[in-house]
């Protein structure tokens, strides 16, 4: 039986996928130009606009920060098909090629969040969205000091542990926000 969680998770991940898609479609995988500390500031920018509305409590530009939290999701399965590909995969993939990587990466990060669920008894839903934010803020700088290291780590989870903790904290911000609604 799906549990409450797994079931919310899987609705923000179909939202997430949906724009995917279309953006896809609008753009192909122009994304695949990128390297990976280029998708880590892209998702940095994103996180750091979440966190100057919320301590501003204002906004300039009319788009929602719940479009920056899929951005999260999105730019973050993107950095782990991008990691998971061999340097002379093509720039364009298509569509059905890629769908199933981002379907696989979605899924294995499903289940990552499961299991910690089941560790942490699901301390998320106490969390504020800003705290939220900060560790996705934190999860960021740590992989960008991954990257400096050039990916060698002593004794820290690798890059690709970062990007599924980011996207899992971006869909619990994603569902808290649709519960305060």
């Amino acid at each position: 039986m799906m549990t409450q969680t797994e079931s919310e998770y899987k609705q923000v991940i179909a939202l997430c996928k949906d724009v995917f898609e279309k953006k896809t479609k609008d753009y192909g995988t122009a994304w695949r130009i990128l390297r990976l500390p280029s998708i880590t500031d892209q998702i940095l920018i994103k996180a750091q606009r979440i966190r100057s509305i919320q301590e501003k409590g204002s906004q300039k530009v009319d788009e929602d920060i719940k479009n920056e939290f899929i951005g999260i999701i999105n730019y973050s399965i993107i950095a782990i098909i991008q990691e998971s590909l061999t340097e002379n995969a093509p720039l364009e993939i298509p569509a059905d090629d890629l769908m199933p990587k981002y379907e696989n990466a979605a899924e294995e990060t499903l289940q990552l969040l499961l299991n910690k669920n089941h560790d942490y008894g699901e301390a998320w839903r106490d969390m504020r969205v800003s705290s939220i934010t900060d560790i996705i803020l934190m999860k960021l700088y740590r992989v960008k000091q991954i990257e400096d290291n050039q990916g060698k780590t002593l004794i820290s989870e690798p890059v690709k542990a970062n990007y599924q903790d980011m996207i899992n904290y971006a869909v619990f911000c994603l569902i808290k926000l649709k519960e305060e609604k």
